[in-house]
């Protein structure tokens, strides 16, 4: 009588004879983390060369040298470099959005939340990741209409993001602003200010060590703009206060 072949001893068979259903599922599952850690590997290596390069001045066989995978894997997933920086931006933006929420969080959404996000951008966000800023305010400028559409959704959603965590600040302070625009016009300042400050100390200069300092100083700034624009005191009355002649 002949022997069973081989690879019988290894197929997901029980001791029935039937086919183990979860034996399937689990190949499917290893295969399918194979491919996602053979994409992130591509994207690790794209976020490298993008942001130390240029996105232009990087090919998709430096990529792939760098991922340690053919040309035709990066393909595989990807259909041009393009799509790599759309995939990016779509990533640098959720974590970027992560880090200044938390921080809001954590701080309970008082007054010393600007101090805390202040931090968390400058101090620990953009000094850990130089590459991610690098794609984010520089390499993604200019570039096509859908790489500007990820852009822009980022910017919006950070925007509105910070603009919730400004109204409820506004609330727990039990304070009103003086017009409905002043929480969002607020929220966009401090985009910009971050936007700023990335761009013209960290990648046009290298004012790392200076960071600290200029989170601080930042925080401070945008603490007086927020406080300025808080509506004056009203009292029970609903009459304004009258200053004592002199």
């Amino acid at each position: 009588m002949k022997s069973s072949p081989a690879w019988r001893d290894f197929s997901p068979m029980t001791k029935t004879g039937k086919t183990d259903d979860a034996a399937v599922p689990r190949r499917s599952m290893r295969r399918l983390r194979e491919k996602e850690n053979r994409c992130n590997t591509i994207l690790k290596a794209a976020e490298t060369l993008f942001g130390q390069k240029g996105y232009h001045q990087t090919s998709i066989e430096e990529i792939a040298d760098l991922a340690e995978v053919s040309t035709g894997a990066v393909y595989f997933y990807f259909k041009n470099k393009e799509e790599l920086l759309t995939k990016l931006m779509q990533e640098i933006g959720h974590d970027l959005r992560k880090a200044v929420g938390e921080e809001y969080q954590k701080s309970e959404f008082s007054l010393d939340s600007f101090r805390n996000v202040a931090f968390a951008f400058l101090g620990d966000f953009c000094l850990r990741h130089p590459e991610k800023i690098a794609i984010f305010f520089r390499e993604s400028v200019g570039q096509s209409v859908e790489v500007e559409e990820q852009r822009k959704r980022v910017f919006v959603k950070l925007t509105s993001d910070i603009k919730d965590a400004i109204i409820r600040i506004s609330r727990g302070q039990g304070r009103n602003f003086a017009t409905e625009r002043s929480p969002e016009l607020i929220a966009v300042c401090i985009v910009g200010i971050y936007e700023r400050i990335a761009c013209h100390y960290l990648l046009w200069q290298d004012h790392s060590t200076e960071v600290l300092q200029m989170a601080e100083e930042s925080a401070a700034f945008m603490l007086g703009g927020v406080n300025s624009l808080f509506a004056p005191d009203v009292p029970k009355t609903g009459r304004r206060e009258k200053k004592a002649p002199k």
